[in-house]
């Protein structure tokens, strides 16, 4: 009877509680009527704990038992007939005397060949070789059991992932939990999670991890923590993963004992040749170093009137021996730009630091550029730094972490966004040059390229803190492979190894992340202005004053009038020249520059016309409105997947969407109602500052609650919310209702800061409504960076469906401040059938 039930829960809708660790590496059972001839066997041939080729086999093992629930035997000889063989080419010619591979290998790439049960999986390397193993398993757990014979090869060497992971266990940016490596200082004991990881990476082709931030902290590198990375690097070596380090620029003072760092010094070139050989002599495969230096307080070279290839070069030659490369970030700017200057623009920093500096870097560093030159934000222009750097080694630098795109709490799928990068044309010297082929070093015949992606993993079960974030890890890790390769595809093979065959799982997550990167750009900022969030603090929520009047140079210059930077040669700051002539011609004028980059490239009045028809501010206004509605969907397609899905997964996903609908308002609001007030142009369709449907806090009658004046003032509606008159009080707000009897939605906006759990109830004719916490900071229910003010990033809402309300009715929130938090409340709306607010 046992194996009866088990039979039912494996193979019908019903599906098991999952908590996402295994992430796309499931190896869940196929449904019914999938099936296969398998090998007999598996022929591992390397049967060292080391060898990424003994780890092939134990995975090809564990993946066929896990979707076919049929254990195969593990041996290092026997017949390729009805065997899963898998090895080097070389390894296999010894074993059986000539290679089967008809293409070439370079390294890390690998060859499957699939006849029925016989699989032949043969890499380069070991590395490669284990890639092919995880290929094959891919094919098999999505039901794909075509016969194929095919080669495949890295379009780059460098497929590196950056951690910003701080010795003392927390991460910059991190939005999943604390480290995985680090704590208190030290190496963790228990390195479960980074040999978990390492799985992870391995599977989607990445060969090297930098494990700690580019903030490094010198105690990295002392004798005990340099064994305790070592442990990492033995944990990482069975799946072909090496490892690499920030370097604190300034460690030969810090922990040398030096009186300087300036990189020409003897005394500190020899400080770092000793360092780099005892890293290699307990990490003999250790990948190399990235650098941060002379940016946002870092310190290096050119504290002492050095240049950045100097400083790049100090470590390029003592890691040269071992046979380590150098990844050297373009992120550079220390000293900030005066917004009073019309020329002034951080976005000509990395051309002009680097530019002067081409071909004069050794041939084993690789400048880290960032994809746009700001940073990170929901849209930019190609770095042009890509096209000034011919006899330099680049690589790009992208972000999973969503730093400036929803901190994982929002969906938003990036590939699409990387493509507008990857795929836009430079026209260097007046011909096709892509730049997924300058970062290759295919463009401009260079040895060394590739990218890095920053990755916040944490020691929650969902690594980033958000199962349907981890579509963008696993996209990432095959664009670096292939940049040519389709976001979609990609997005649809992640779907059916992270949550199963099901077509109609597989169309609506699809539909979602697809339509998500659009969304997030329509209510966040748009137009080629950024992110307009709050820079000085968290880089949450909306925030678009602080943009503008700081030093930090991600202007939009916005005033009564106009928007927008003015990066022409002719006018503005000059940025528009940086790219070669085709493209710099193309910015420059406004009739050929595209609408979504154009507050980028001009300076313009609201009343500027779009090649839409629109004026830009109108854009602004129907654009975030139609943002905010595309979210509110996610919540719907989401929910249609209810019994598809297991529960653990479906619910906290639910509530993440739930989150982003309400959060995608807060930021629909606070930008429109900003750029009202600072131009004084009404919105066409009459919905800003006209919510027929709300109900503000401070027109309810108040008792222990008070109202409180919100900055910025954007984020609350009406600029006023209220508070409770002491933390320890208990609130009241009470109102009669005029709305025409019926059934309603009521949604109840409020601010979730940290360092508090404020409890709330809603009542309507002392019936109760709902009840909750304010806790979803606190406990971990989202990763954002939290606030201890109420602001765009404390804003929330949450909705209680189906009320039934008559005229007259008693509405009351009652609201118990807790901790620092004085159960604050900005608005009730009551929303029809079909209402966005």
């Amino acid at each position: 009877m046992m194996l009866k039930l088990l039979h039912y829960f494996l193979f019908t809708g019903l599906v098991a509680a999952e908590n996402g660790r295994q992430a796309w590496l499931r190896y869940a059972p196929l449904p019914q009527g999938h099936s296969t001839p398998l090998p007999l066997s598996i022929i591992a041939l390397n049967s060292s704990t080391n060898s990424p080729v003994n780890t092939a086999g134990e995975e090809l093992q564990k993946g066929i038992q896990g979707i076919f629930g049929k254990q195969l035997s593990i041996f290092n000889t026997g017949k390729e007939t009805s065997s899963a063989v898998v090895g080097t080419v070389s390894q296999f010619q010894k074993a059986f005397g000539s290679s089967p591979v008809k293409d070439k290998l370079e390294e890390d790439g690998f060859w499957l060949n699939i006849k029925g049960s016989t699989v032949q999986i043969l890499g380069q390397n070991e590395r490669g070789a284990l890639y092919g193993a995880f290929e094959y398993l891919s094919m098999l757990a999505q039901g794909n059991f075509s016969n194929v014979e095919y080669a495949t090869n890295p379009v780059a060497p460098v497929r590196w992932i950056n951690s910003w992971d701080n010795m003392d266990g927390s991460i910059t940016r991190g939005f999943g939990g604390n480290s995985i490596f680090f704590a208190d200082g030290h190496v963790v004991s228990d390195l479960t999670r980074a040999s978990e990881y390492a799985r992870l990476l391995s599977s989607i082709r990445i060969n090297a991890v930098v494990v700690n931030d580019v903030n490094a902290n010198f105690t990295t590198i002392n004798p005990e923590n340099i064994q305790g990375v070592g442990r990492i690097a033995d944990i990482f070596r069975p799946y072909g993963v090496q490892l690499g380090l920030s370097l604190d620029f300034a460690s030969p003072m810090e922990l040398g004992n030096l009186s300087t760092y300036d990189p020409l010094d003897p005394g500190v070139i020899a400080f770092w040749d000793d360092i780099t050989k005892q890293i290699y002599d307990r990490i003999p495969d250790f990948a190399g170093y990235l650098v941060k230096a002379d940016s946002e307080g870092t310190p290096g070279p050119m504290v002492y009137n050095r240049t950045l290839a100097d400083g790049a070069n100090l470590f390029a030659k003592a890691i040269k021996p071992f046979g380590g490369i150098v990844m050297y970030r373009a992120f550079v700017y220390n000293q900030l730009p005066d917004e009073g200057d019309w020329k002034a623009d951080r976005a000509n920093a990395a051309v002009d630091f680097f530019q002067p500096l081409d071909g004069q870097f050794d041939d084993n560093v690789i400048v880290q550029i960032k994809y746009g030159p700001i940073d990170f934000q929901v849209r930019e222009p190609a770095s042009p730094l890509f096209a000034n750097l011919l006899e330099t080694n680049t690589a790009i630098e992208l972000q999973v972490a969503q730093e400036y795109l929803g901190q994982q709490c929002h969906l938003v799928y990036l590939p699409p966004l990387w493509r507008t990068i990857l795929d836009f044309d430079l026209r260097v010297q007046n011909q096709s040059s892509f730049v997924r082929n300058v970062i290759t070093g295919e463009q401009f015949k260079r040895p060394l390229g590739g990218s890095a992606a920053v990755v916040n993993v944490g020691l929650n079960d969902t690594w980033l803190g958000s199962h349907l974030a981890m579509s963008n890890l696993y996209a990432y890790g095959h664009l670096a492979w292939d940049w040519t390769s389709d976001s979609e595809e990609i997005l649809q093979d992640w779907t059916r190894l992270t949550f199963g065959l099901d077509k109609t799982v597989v169309d609506t997550i699809t539909q979602m992340s697809m339509a998500s990167w659009p969304a997030y750009e329509n209510y966040s900022g748009n137009l080629g202005e950024q992110t307009l969030n709050d820079i000085l603090y968290t880089h949450f929520g909306p925030n678009p004053q602080t943009l503008d009047n700081t030093p930090w140079g991600q202007w939009t210059r916005a005033d009564h009038t106009s928007i927008g930077m003015d990066r022409t040669v002719s006018n503005g700051t000059g940025f528009s020249g940086q790219y070669p002539p085709e493209v710099a011609a193309m910015y420059e004028n406004i009739e050929t520059t595209r609408d979504d980059l154009l507050l980028w490239f001009h300076h313009v009045n609201y009343t500027q016309k779009l090649k839409s028809g629109k004026t830009v501010i109108q854009h602004f206004y129907d654009a975030h409105y139609e943002g905010a509605e595309t979210a509110q969907k996610f919540v719907t397609m989401w929910q249609s997947l209810k019994g598809k899905i297991d529960d653990e997964r479906y619910e906290d996903v639910l509530f993440r969407q739930v989150f982003q609908a309400g959060h995608s308002i807060v930021w629909r609001d606070a930008i429109v109602n900003f750029y009202n007030n600072i131009s004084g142009i009404p919105d066409d369709a009459g919905r800003v500052g006209h919510h027929p449907f709300r109900i503000e806090a401070e027109s309810m009658e108040l008792s222990g609650y008070q109202p409180y004046v919100v900055s910025p003032f954007e984020a609350a509606s009406n600029s006023i919310a209220i508070v409770t008159s002491t933390n320890s009080t208990i609130g009241t707000a009470t109102k009669v209702l005029n709305f025409t009897s019926g059934v309603y939605d009521l949604a109840v906006s409020y601010f979730d800061m940290y360092g508090g759990n404020s409890s709330y109830q809603v009542f309507v004719n002392n019936r109760m409504v709902g009840e909750w916490v304010g806790n979803i900071v606190d406990i971990g229910k989202l990763g954002h960076t939290p606030s201890i003010h109420l602001d765009g990033h404390s804003a929330t809402r949450i909705t209680f469906h189906q009320v039934p309300i008559n005229k007259g009715d008693m509405l009351k929130i009652v609201g118990q401040a807790n901790g620092v938090e004085p159960a604050p409340l900005d608005y009730v709306a009551l929303l029809p059938a079909g209402v966005i607010d």
